[in-house]
């Protein structure tokens, strides 16, 4: 403890900015070019399986496209429990990052180089492998960057937040703009109205690859100035085997209950996380393909592309972030538990769903099947909205909490465990997305809204019991 404490004296004599460690922002930084790369990718993924071969799309159908995404997305969060296992026995936090970037990139160069379905599949378990690395251990030196009891932890995380979802904001936007326009092959249909004819989707997967090497390559030219020795070496390397014989010997039978409520904690809040994140990926697949169909787009006689929807999320995040960063800081906020935090985003995200509801209810369809009246576009933005405000209560406080809580020998392992809830959740996603069809959007909104606040409702009653279980960590 004493030498990580060490270089945390080392690290905040290098200054801070906005109160916080200079080396957070690279982290910000390295974040914010990989979320550029994933949720560029992710924005036209849909789409790109969906389209027509004659459209530059691999023409898979709605239902099996979306069940491809939902086991895609969800095996990007499966493996970072694997990735942070083997950086906290072997690798060291910094060399995973290394690898996941350069695996994910050489994914992204295949999406673009290969316009097949094999091309799909190679491209797709690159970037489940990559992330695998890469997820886990940036988050967990996040958190070393700070003394166990640091109030900013928190705050640091919210910031942390803002990178991810800067570079989820700018990516569907240029890459929309790559795939639905620059590149896109255009056209005139029967009523004079422009169409287009086929997309450049391969161009806005060369543009992820291109923001996952800007990532690495400033990562990899900062990290040691401003990182110091932080996630270097492996956990059991940092520590000769007599200290580790010391401190197994030291640590009492108490320490040891409260190490176990604390690790049962985290698994407790990480099964009910799944639920959350089973309706709010629902933004990729269903969510998408309804906007496509049946969200009146056009502003002023344009249209405004499908896949900029997917930077509204982001784009609230970096709007929205400082406040909450101010707010969990406050007198009030600082009073709120972790539980209640992460229960108040179950809520809000139920309730943007019943904005998607009402959607539903304004569409005309004619017996013929042809959509005669679309949904106003302030539903989607109030959905969007209200999801934002819940995963802003939830999200980056759950990275934190796992800093917090984790013993340091298991930090990137159980950072992994955390972000299994989202593997699970975006397979649950993905069979969700795979009956709208057949349900109706109706339906699975609805459903979604009061399935995860009644689940909201829930955390809080149980939250006394897990803030006893976290021993004075808030």
């Amino acid at each position: 403890m004493s030498s990580e404490n060490n270089i945390v004296d080392r690290i905040e004599a290098q200054g801070t900015i906005l109160g916080h460690p200079k080396g957070l922002f690279l982290l910000f930084f390295t974040e914010m070019w990989e979320r550029f790369s994933y949720y560029g990718m992710r924005g036209i993924l849909i789409l790109y399986m969906t389209k027509m071969w004659a459209e530059n799309g691999l023409n898979i159908a709605e239902d099996k496209a979306s069940l491809i995404y939902g086991f895609f997305t969800g095996f990007v969060y499966f493996t970072p429990i694997i990735g942070g296992w083997l950086a906290d026995k072997y690798l060291g936090q910094r060399k995973a990052i290394t690898i996941g970037g350069i695996t994910m990139f050489v994914g992204q160069l295949t999406l673009f180089a290969m316009n097949t379905q094999v091309g799909l599949a190679i491209g797709l378990v690159l970037l489940i492998i990559g992330n695998g690395f890469f997820k886990p251990n940036i988050s967990t030196i996040v958190g070393k960057l700070y003394r166990p009891n640091d109030s900013r932890r928190d705050s640091a995380f919210s910031i942390f937040y803002m990178g991810i979802n800067l570079g989820a904001l700018i990516a569907p936007l240029l890459i929309g703009l790559l795939a639905e326009n620059w590149f896109a092959v255009k056209g005139i249909d029967e009523h004079g109205k422009a169409i287009v004819l086929s997309y450049g989707f391969k161009y806005g997967f060369l543009a992820a690859a291109i923001g996952m090497a800007v990532g690495q390559i400033f990562f990899n030219l900062l990290a040691k100035k401003y990182l110091l020795e932080i996630g270097e070496t492996p956990v059991k390397e940092t520590r000769s085997k007599q200290e580790v014989l010391d401190a197994n010997n030291n640590v009492s039978a108490e320490d040891k209950k409260i190490e176990k409520q604390r690790i049962t904690v985290i698994f407790i809040l990480t099964f009910f996380v799944i639920f959350f994140w089973a309706g709010f990926e629902q933004a990729g697949s269903s969510m998408t393909l309804y906007t496509d169909k049946f969200i009146d787009r056009t502003i002023f006689g344009w249209e405004i592309p499908t896949t900029f929807f997917q930077s509204v999320n982001p784009i609230l995040i970096v709007l929205l972030a400082p406040i909450f960063v101010w707010f969990w800081s406050s007198k009030f906020g600082s009073k709120l538990s972790t539980p209640i935090k992460m229960s108040m985003g179950m809520i809000l995200l139920g309730i943007g769903f019943l904005f998607m509801l009402m959607a539903t209810y304004s569409v005309k369809v004619n017996p013929s099947g042809d959509v005669t009246q679309k949904a106003a576009l302030i539903w989607l933005i109030m959905t969007y909205f209200f999801h934002t405000i819940g995963e802003l209560c939830l999200s980056p406080v759950g990275l934190s909490m796992i800093t917090k809580l984790a013993p340091v020998r298991l930090a990137s392992l159980l950072m992994g465990v955390w972000m299994l809830s989202t593997f699970v959740a975006n397979i649950i996603g993905g069979f969700i997305a795979a009956y709208v069809e057949k349900l109706g959007a109706a339906t699975i909104f609805s459903s979604i809204a009061i399935f995860v606040i009644v689940l909201g409702v829930l955390m809080i009653a149980v939250s006394k019991r897990l803030s006893k279980m976290m021993h004075g960590i808030n």
